[in-house]
């Protein structure tokens, strides 16, 4: 008994050791201030921005989904002809450009009158994509109407759900569309915010960025009109049509919006030194919508800055190959995108950065996301996948939640591309930051979840080796018995005389 007990004690001394060990990492380097880190994300301000006279107004970021500046961005308020802008993305998405429209009653006798129109008649037929200019060009309600009825299949309560499904699926929290174009209806409303992530989706699709940009258009005769209707873009930042004064030599395309209820709303796109951004103004003035949105675009492009991730990112380079062969088989298996980006004050520093490992996109070739953030804002996030390499499997941190990652961490959690390596390298030269800095907590989980592993293994082992020993001490008793009573038996049956 006395041996088992000395055994139970020095496996539980070792587990203990063990435990201290894999809990007790530290998450910073010796002698590194992490009073000093805490401060340094304190310190991390988002730049407060212009003023504006619009009720509402909004600048993101068409890459990361960054907002730049905000105003009252929740507020729900009559979008007006903005409306099209989530028309015409459902028509791209779900319907073929030579799709033939057909033109109701009540898409013609219901829409036009004092409505802006491009004065269609009953029975008229157009294709969708002479449809989609009029609607975006000129604002046309009729040929916006009649396209909501083509893509819910003759049934425009389905079309309106749709939309309404489509904001939720983007994200949308303070938006409920009641119809196709923005005619007044005080079921009808949209914030600035959720205009923007609307506004975002529909500039990755190719063809709606290339209507909004065109400045001119002309649809040929169709079965009721005999000549070409000519359409121009009413947008004045891109299209001189109604005066040169707000030409904006940026701007890339939008859309415009009006009601005496509504104000001036207006949505637009510009485009600067690979940056575009999305600006939304809504409740303004006359005039007032180009001048706030002219003022929004020149200070978000000389105040922010884009990062490619994978030619800036060195906080998770592996510079100690001694450190784990997780890490050092990692560089191999895994690389950040090549073309993710994220997008910061002018005055900030990449490295300023925090950053967390989120796995909810997880699967296939992705392996993670590093999600990065900035003065309390997400600035854009990279997927980390895999390269091909057939190399050993190595598990991508923990595989549920998020890790929170100190702004000065440094492991090889992911790698830079191949093709970028070398500047990685350069730009790691330059800085000279990170180079003595300690693992992350992502390191101290995994090894967390290492020791949790480790004891559960001891205790396996511990319990084995007492049901063996039980075993053991029993044989041997049982041994013993049969031994002392064939003795005994001997003995007596000697006693008796049965021995000759």
């Amino acid at each position: 008994m006395k041996k088992i007990l000395k055994r139970m004690t020095g496996i539980f001394l070792c587990v203990a050791m063990a435990v201290g060990i894999f809990g007790t990492t530290p998450a910073f380097a010796e002698g590194e201030d992490v009073s000093a880190q805490n401060t340094q994300a304190q310190a991390a301000q988002w730049p407060t921005g212009p003023e504006v006279q619009a009720s509402s107004a909004v600048v993101m970021d068409a890459s990361t989904g960054t907002v730049l500046f905000e105003k009252d961005a929740d507020t729900p308020r009559y979008p007006v002809s903005i409306t099209k802008i989530m028309t015409t993305l459902l028509a791209l998405e779900n319907c073929s450009l030579d799709e033939v429209v057909h033109f109701s009653a009540t898409a013609v006798y219901e829409n036009e009158g004092g409505t802006s129109h491009i004065a269609r008649d009953l029975d008229e037929e157009m294709t969708l994509e002479q449809c989609l200019y009029a609607i975006m060009l000129e604002s046309a309600n009729e040929c916006s109407y009649a396209v909501a009825e083509h893509v819910g299949g003759g049934d425009y309560q389905k079309f309106i759900d749709m939309m309404n499904a489509k904001a939720a699926e983007l994200g949308c929290t303070n938006t409920h569309f009641n119809n196709c174009n923005g005619l007044p209806d005080p079921a009808h409303v949209v914030s600035a915010r959720d205009m923007a992530l609307i506004s975002r989706e529909a500039i990755k699709n190719s063809m709606f960025r290339k209507i909004v940009g065109t400045v001119r258009y002309e649809i040929p005769p169709t079965n009721k009109h005999a000549d070409p209707t000519p359409l121009n873009n009413h947008h004045q930042m891109i299209s001189a049509y109604k005066g040169r004064q707000n030409l904006y030599e940026y701007c890339i395309g939008g859309k415009t919006g009006w009601t005496s209820d509504a104000g001036n709303t207006l949505v637009t796109f510009a485009e600067k030194d690979g940056m575009t951004l999305i600006c939304v103004v809504m409740n303004c003035t006359a005039g007032g919508q180009y001048a706030d949105t002219r003022t929004l675009f020149d200070y978000c492009f000389e105040n922010f800055k884009l990062y490619n991730v994978a030619q800036n990112e060195t906080r998770y380079e592996n510079t100690n190959k001694q450190e784990n062969t997780l890490f050092t088989e990692w560089n191999a298996f895994a690389k950040v995108e090549d073309d993710a980006q994220i997008i910061l004050p002018a005055a900030a520093n990449f490295l300023d950065t925090q950053t967390e490992v989120n796995y909810d996109q997880a699967g296939g070739s992705i392996l993670g996301t590093l999600v990065y953030s900035y003065g309390g804002h997400q600035v854009g996030t990279a997927n980390v996948v895999t390269t091909g390499a057939k190399v050993a499997e190595y598990p991508f941190g923990e595989k549920s939640g998020t890790i929170q990652k100190s702004d000065s961490a440094k492991e090889n959690d992911t790698s830079v591309a191949a093709d970028s390596s070398d500047k990685t390298k350069s730009d790691a030269a330059k800085n000279d930051i990170g180079k003595k800095k300690s693992l992350s907590i992502s390191r101290n989980k995994l090894l967390l979840a290492g020791g949790s592993v480790a004891v559960a293994i001891v205790i396996v082992l511990v319990i084995r080796f007492l049901v063996n020993n039980h075993r053991r001490i029993w044989r041997r008793k049982n041994t013993r018995d049969r031994r002392y009573k064939t003795i005994r038996n001997n003995r007596k049956w000697n006693r008796r005389g049965g021995r000759k």
